[in-house]
């Protein structure tokens, strides 16, 4: 059985490799990748309990940069399985350095395109997203390639279990109101905000990574939680 995708060939997503692989990092390309690997999302299915049969919940992180966020969680929840997708190829070296010195066994990834898995996994599969601090494409002509599309909103409703949640960040005031204003519009979706604090500060479950410090957008973060109904 194959995966019919749902999305166009615009990718959300920039440049897939800057610098050389530090000779670790391309090791465990080789050598830890291939045993916490997702399936090939374009052949099937992905079952993800088949992943980890034991999982008491299953979280998928988009876009996991480095991975530090990723790792953490995992390292807290060692009894939920946390699929990260990530296209950046140094991003994914360092998350594997991260999974293999934290000896995390509930993590499972995929080195490509997150809409990708979207597609392939099933119908109130997932108990959390995370998309923590999405490429922004700030300039209007290039608004077409953020990941927060109608779409793919529509893709997290399907994933995710009722009762199910997501967490949205960004330091950009345009992408937050842009997000905020896709999800209102999606029925299965609630906002539960009730004070600007809901927004502005850090849910208590947050890890802050070296890339959230350096501050690079034009405002101070901004969370967003959705949950699914």
């Amino acid at each position: 059985m194959t995966v019919t995708p749902t999305w166009g060939p615009m990718r959300s997503f920039g440049r897939i490799k800057s610098r050389t692989l530090k000779p670790r990092q391309a090791a465990l390309f080789d050598t830890l990748l291939p045993r916490v690997a997702v399936p090939d999302p374009k052949a099937g299915p992905i079952d993800p309990r088949a992943l980890k049969p034991n999982a008491a919940e299953v979280w998928l992180e988009i876009g996991f940069g480095g991975g530090e966020h990723m790792a953490e969680q995992a390292a807290r929840r060692p009894e939920v399985l946390i699929i990260g997708c990530e296209p950046f190829l140094n991003g994914v070296g360092s998350a594997l350095r991260h999974v293999d010195e934290r000896g995390l066994e509930n993590v499972r990834l995929h080195a490509g395109d997150a809409r990708d898995v979207l597609d392939a996994l099933p119908d109130a599969g997932l108990e959390r997203v995370f998309v923590m601090f999405p490429d922004p494409w700030p300039k209007a002509r290039h608004h077409k390639r953020r990941l927060v599309q109608p779409e793919t909103v529509a893709a997290f409703a399907r994933v995710l279990k009722p009762g199910g949640a997501l967490r949205f960040a960004t330091d950009w005031k345009d992408y937050a109101a842009w997000t905020l204003e896709r999800f209102l519009a999606e029925p299965r979706f609630r906002w539960n905000a009730e004070r600007a604090d809901d927004w502005r500060v850090p849910p208590a479950d947050h890890v802050t990574t070296r890339y959230e410090e350096k501050r690079l957008g034009d405002c101070a973060p901004v969370f967003l939680e959705f949950e699914r109904v």
